[in-house]
């Protein structure tokens, strides 16, 4: 490989990037949009589900119960009804996800030891939603028992939970890393599947052909100034991150760039053998989006847990690169990951790197000839 004719090509790459204000701003701008557009938007957490109270039994006790269930930062009483058909209208509605009926005489049996129930209802046209809040709503009912004096004194099995590497259970901590992951698949794919599309529709193809650059020489020079970008931006994605979305960051500033170089070299190595495929700068965008930013979104697990995909769609997921990005983030973001505990995770990432600008070398030698 001629170093010179790398250096040439990739000075041409540069001019033209210069040249093109609208792919400028595009490597520069759309990172920080989707991470501020996707950071804030996606988030599990449940917090002041709206909540309807049916309270027939009126006693102190079940005032404690709703007081403490108003304590917390999950539940907001938005009213109270005093009629059964009122929680139907309310759920129907809309104006309420939670209802909570508390029955008559319920303090008379729950402190007498009999048998003391409440209803809860809860909106379930939103799966996901409504599990959290049962959780929430069980810990909230039970502590609030406890608070009216109705837990047992001496519990039987003392459970002490601790919760590591993210004590807080905030989805941000473990969403907004995952990000950085996406948005440098769609960099990398996107912008680099114009550039040899874009020779071939203007005609320059044939000139640069017919110089002695050789197809790794060329495509190593077209990738280079997108892998500069694509640092650039990686640098701005975890600066935003921290800074502004507050996720710790507790493992190597360098250990996360080295695997983030991994993975951009097979994400731009994508893009170029797309653009060498379809030789249409439109075909080839669209062919860059469907390829990267939706396995990268759906099966990465930077959203849902890849454990619970079906066994076919697990196995699929080896075959995304995002995958093991994802994971490695993630590890070095929250659990301080060092080099030894991800060189699965790197190796992977560099063999597909390697496999793909293979390909893409080969390919475009066949089209040359």
């Amino acid at each position: 490989m001629n170093l010179n004719r790398v250096l040439a090509i990739a000075r041409k790459e540069v001019i033209q990037i210069r040249r093109d204000p609208l792919s400028l701003a595009l490597a520069f701008l759309m990172p920080v949009m989707l991470l501020f557009i996707f950071g804030y938007a996606i988030t599990v957490d449940v917090d002041r589900l709206t909540t309807v109270v049916y309270d027939r039994d009126m006693s102190r006790l079940s005032r404690d119960i709703i007081r403490g269930l108003e304590a917390s930062r999950y539940f907001s009483v938005v009213g109270y009804v005093n009629d059964p058909a009122l929680i139907d209208r309310t759920l129907d509605e809309g104006k309420a996800r939670v209802a909570i009926s508390i029955p008559e005489n319920f303090s008379r049996y729950a402190l007498t030891g009999g048998e003391a129930r409440i209803q809860v209802i809860v909106d379930g046209s939103d799966s996901n939603t409504a599990t959290i809040a049962l959780g929430y709503l069980n810990s909230a009912l039970e502590q609030a028992a406890r608070h009216a004096g109705l837990g047992a004194a001496i519990p039987l099995i003392d459970v002490r939970t601790r919760i590591w590497y993210n004590p807080e259970l905030k989805s941000r901590n473990f969403i907004v890393p995952g990000l950085i992951a996406v948005i440098m698949t769609i960099v990398a794919a996107l912008l680099t599947s114009l550039t040899i599309a874009r020779e071939w529709e203007r005609g320059t193809m044939e000139q640069i052909i017919s110089t002695p650059v050789k197809p790794a020489e060329l495509i190593v020079g077209k990738m280079a100034p997108y892998f500069a970008i694509g640092i650039i931006d990686t640098i701005i994605s975890i600066i935003i991150v921290v800074a502004l979305f507050g996720v710790p960051l507790k493992g190597s500033v360098l250990l996360l760039l080295f695997i983030s170089s991994l993975f951009l070299f097979g994400g731009l190595s994508i893009g170029v053998l797309i653009s060498i495929i379809t030789k249409s700068q439109l075909a080839a965008s669209q062919a860059a989006v469907v390829s990267s930013y939706l396995p990268a979104l759906l099966l990465s697990g930077f959203m849902f847990s890849i454990v619970n995909m079906p066994v076919p769609l697990q196995a699929i997921t080896y075959l995304i690169p995002a995958r093991y990005f994802v994971s490695a983030i993630k590890g070095i973001f929250l659990k301080a990951n060092t080099a030894g505990m991800l060189l699965t995770e790197m190796g992977l990432l560099a063999l597909f790197g390697l496999i793909v600008f293979t390909v893409a070398v080969k390919k475009f030698r066949k089209r040359v000839a």
